[in-house]
């Protein structure tokens, strides 16, 4: 039973320190003028190039080294990536055709700021569930730097997240709440995840590959096509380039924590 205390314990800590981290995304937000179309092309590329890399390198990465237990592993992300896509796009649809703008909770947010809300959150489930499996392989040590990670690359989701909010008039407040509440998966499903690791590491893959090809179509559909609307070709490319170097290097220096 003191065990199970003792995951449940650190797998709820660290699910709520990554949540809050996503917070953080709002801080350098708070300092881009609105009414300057480069500053914000460049952000909304950046954070667009970190989403790549988070989807790709971590995200997608982390499904397939899976692959050492659950042979299938890499094609389940595969079929993730591509059921991501393909869930994003009819979501997008869907908040297209029936207006979720005018509801009350979204009054005054552009239907961009509702799906990159939408995306940020289905992309949080995995996540919280990869904390706990992360846990319950019995490596603290592990399961510690998986959390880490994800903390980590939660910040540029909360960039993603607080751009468009912010564009859209919303208050630092509201758009860093917003930035945490798409992340409130993690701390809620990591502990159960950590108790029924058998159950979830099978379908680990599939679902982090969902999250990745969610973001990938949010990228590629709504945020780099404004992005070079509003400063070009050239400027958005580097501020994809910057921004998945950016978060590429993060990720690498996070791997070379010694693990046990």
């Amino acid at each position: 039973m003191s065990e199970q205390m003792n995951l449940i314990y650190w797998t709820s800590l660290t699910g709520i320190i990554s949540c809050l981290a996503t917070g953080l995304g709002a801080i350098p937000v708070h300092f881009v003028k609105n009414n300057s179309k480069p500053m914000r092309s460049f952000a909304s590329a950046f954070a667009a190039g970190m989403m790549i890399s988070a989807a790709v390198f971590s995200l997608a990465q982390e499904g397939i080294s899976l692959r050492t237990k659950f042979p299938l592993a890499p094609y389940e992300v595969i079929l993730g990536l591509l059921l991501g896509a393909a869930f994003f796009w009819w979501t997008s649809r869907f908040v297209e055709h029936q207006h979720l703008e005018h509801h009350h909770l979204a009054k005054g947010v552009s239907p961009k700021g509702i799906l990159i809300f939408i995306a940020m959150f289905i992309h949080s489930i995995p996540e919280g569930i990869a904390i706990g499996v992360g846990f319950a392989t019995g490596n603290f040590h592990f399961g510690l730097i998986m959390a880490i990670a994800i903390g980590v690359h939660n910040i540029p989701e909360g960039i993603a997240v607080s751009l468009p909010l912010k564009k859209d008039g919303v208050s630092t407040i509201k758009y860093a709440w917003a930035s945490i509440l798409t992340s409130l998966p993690q701390p809620i499903l990591a502990a159960p995840a950590a108790l029924l690791g058998w159950f979830f590491a099978p379908v680990l893959g599939i679902g982090l590959g969902f999250a990745g090809g969610a973001m990938i179509y949010l990228v590629v559909a709504e945020m780099l096509p404004e992005a070079i609307e509003e400063g070009g070709k050239t400027l958005a490319a580097w501020g994809v380039m910057i921004g998945l170097c950016t978060m590429l290097m993060i990720t690498n220096l996070i791997n070379l924590l010694p693990t046990p």
